[in-house]
């Protein structure tokens, strides 16, 4: 008998060490997006957050789009990249800073450069988006393409940045990187008075983690669905199998979310604590999902915001009668790969 209780004492001691750390987790992580909000805002625009009413129509639900495709850059990584450079002291920004990215976090971050008058070297893997490459090119970053897969881009760009002597900013293994991600989730609690849930596409896990953490603060009854391509789960399979894993990706039209985590990133244990659950969805279903978008909001949206879209399409009959946001994250998509959707 007593060791049958000692064993209950134990575990009941683990678990509320274990609740104090998730705890003590997201108050630093609700205070550093707060302090992410007044950084940034003077930089960025308050993207609207709006009806879907064909969405909304089709699941009997009330379906909010949130339009991150309508930030500076066509993306929210303007978010994070503004906040890491403006967190940095000045002589580190004027040595420059080094970036791996498959296009988006690239553009956002030569776009800040841009803006804060300082420079950088982007890497980019062998496959990146021509588009999303002549967009960094254009706002005047230097652009390198190393490695056919984002996990092996990473890790070339950190030692380059080790050996220049500057300052790396990863796409999402960074707080101050998720912080910025997470101003979406500040502006959605200022846009609606509750949501249930909130599907947003992971890659990395930034965006995902940095909104969850805000808004399971704000609502902690919220659900935070993560949705990925089937051809590239790579967060999905690492959180089931309770740490990073190294996998293949086949080519999806979510460029934006595919390829490998870097191991020891933060957001993995970010997203074992703040997603409630995965979906996985086809390379149709991503298709189908940004047909529908395009042709009822008259906007063009890239292949992972597709990816939240499709994933809400693929539960939409557990949500009826509640109200759901779906994060469009972002507008950068080459004419061929959109005749390829269409």
């Amino acid at each position: 008998m007593p060791t049958s209780c000692a064993c209950v004492y134990t575990t009941q001691r683990i678990s509320s060490v274990i609740v104090f750390h998730y705890f003590e987790v997201m108050l630093d992580l609700f205070a550093s997006i707060q302090q992410a909000e007044q950084r940034i805002r003077p930089y960025i625009r308050e993207t609207p957050l709006e009806e879907s009413l064909a969405l909304s129509q089709i699941s009997d639900a009330d379906v909010l789009v949130k339009l991150e495709n309508l930030q500076h850059t066509g993306s929210f990584k303007l978010r994070g990249a503004l906040n890491k450079l403006l967190s940095l002291a000045p002589d580190e920004r004027a040595r420059g800073v080094v970036a791996a990215s498959s296009g988006n976090h690239g553009a956002a971050l030569a776009y800040a450069l841009r803006l804060l008058g300082a420079h950088g070297t982007i890497f980019v893997p062998e496959h990146a988006s021509p588009v999303k490459v002549a967009a960094m090119q254009r706002y005047g970053a230097r652009v390198e393409r190393h490695g056919d897969d984002s996990v092996i881009t990473e890790a070339h760009a950190r030692r380059y940045a080790d050996e220049h002597g500057m300052a790396y900013v990863s796409p999402y293994n960074d707080l101050a990187v998720v912080s910025g991600q997470g101003t979406i989730g500040v502006e959605l609690a200022r846009q609606t008075e509750h949501l249930d849930a909130v599907f947003v596409s992971v890659g990395g896990g930034g965006l995902a983690a940095g909104i969850a953490g805000y808004l399971k603060t704000v609502w902690p009854h919220v659900r935070i669905v993560g949705c990925l391509p089937e051809n590239s789960p790579v967060m999905a399979r690492s959180v089931a199998a309770g740490q990073i894993v190294d996998m293949s990706s086949l080519p999806t039209l979510s460029d934006g979310t595919a390829g490998g985590i870097e191991p020891g990133a933060i957001t993995f244990a970010l997203c074992q604590q703040l997603i409630d659950e995965f979906v996985l969805v086809s390379e149709e279903q991503i298709a189908a999902a940004m047909r529908v978008f395009i042709e009822a909001h008259h906007m063009l949206i890239e292949g992972a915001a597709g990816v939240a879209v499709a994933g809400y399409s693929k539960q939409q009959q557990a949500w009826r009668g509640q109200r759901v946001a779906i994060i469009i994250c972002g507008a950068n998509i080459s004419v061929s790969t959109l005749k390829t959707a269409l």
